[in-house]
């Protein structure tokens, strides 16, 4: 068997038996299915008022406004919460034996990855089905919608080698506040609840860099028909993951450092 083989059985082993036990296991599935629904819910629907605010053009409406930054948050939960899953596994001494048994342990952060890509898939169905029940305006196309989960889940790989490169240092679950804050803040400190331009102060000059804006506007372009910065959010993507993978692998050799 190839190392390309190998490396393939370790990554789909591990992801089937991650994906087995977070949709077998509810208090695996639920946090990260019902914090994306109550944001959504108290966003879009405690906050609509705002899409009356002069200047707050955004033709598809607030609920639309407020699916895309839910859909990358989903996806960010679904990293953090891999992360969690891989810290649980280092406490159990399972991640141990997986390193011992795995010849090629590449496949295990690969593996973990495509669980939480599957979990993000399964959130932003729910998500979108509620969306669309409660009137949620969807003016793109097939093509653009595929195109905003292309955006989600590549935003869930990067932030899952993220957390698998703090969970594999740290090998315990007090990592979590490590691995989540960073992320949260990230996530805030971009144009959340209105538009870029109607957002003021310090926090202003800090969303016209932050890689998280070009994604939700991105975003919010492919559901309203209007895809803008398609270019500019890929790059931010593809940065931002050569970086998290660089970091995951540096916490796997710290995991076989540790033994």
């Amino acid at each position: 068997m190839s190392a390309l083989a190998r490396t393939r059985s370790v990554a789909l082993a591990v992801a089937w038996r991650s994906i087995h036990n977070a949709f077998t296991n509810p208090a695996f599935l639920l946090p990260s299915l019902l914090f994306p629904l109550f944001f959504f819910t108290a966003f879009a629907g405690g906050l609509s008022g705002l899409q009356d605010v002069p200047r707050f053009e955004f033709a598809s409406g607030y609920t639309s406004f407020q699916f895309v930054f839910v859909c990358f948050q989903a996806s960010v939960f679904g990293g953090v919460f891999t992360g969690f899953a891989i810290a649980r596994d280092f406490e159990s001494g399972f991640a141990r034996r997986l390193l011992i048994a795995a010849p090629h342990r590449g496949g295990i952060v690969i593996g973990y990855m495509i669980s939480a890509m599957v979990r993000a898939v399964f959130v932003l169905a729910v998500v979108f089905a509620v969306g669309l029940a409660t009137g949620m305006r969807v003016d793109g196309s097939v093509g653009e919608l595929l195109g905003l989960l292309a955006l989600s889940l590549a935003a869930s790989a990067t932030t899952t080698l993220w957390a698998s490169g703090i969970a594999m240092r740290l090998r315990t679950l007090q990592a979590g506040p490590v691995i989540q804050m960073p992320l949260f803040i990230l996530l805030f400190l971009a144009p959340v609840y209105v538009p870029l331009d109607l957002v003021s102060g310090w926090v202003q000059d800090v969303a016209r860099y932050n890689p998280v804006t070009a994604l939700l506007e991105a975003g919010r372009g492919f559901i309203s028909g209007e895809p803008t910065k398609v270019t500019i959010s890929a790059a931010c993507l593809m940065g931002m993951f050569a970086l998290a993978a660089a970091w995951a692998r540096g916490g796997l050799r710290s995991a076989e450092r540790a033994g």
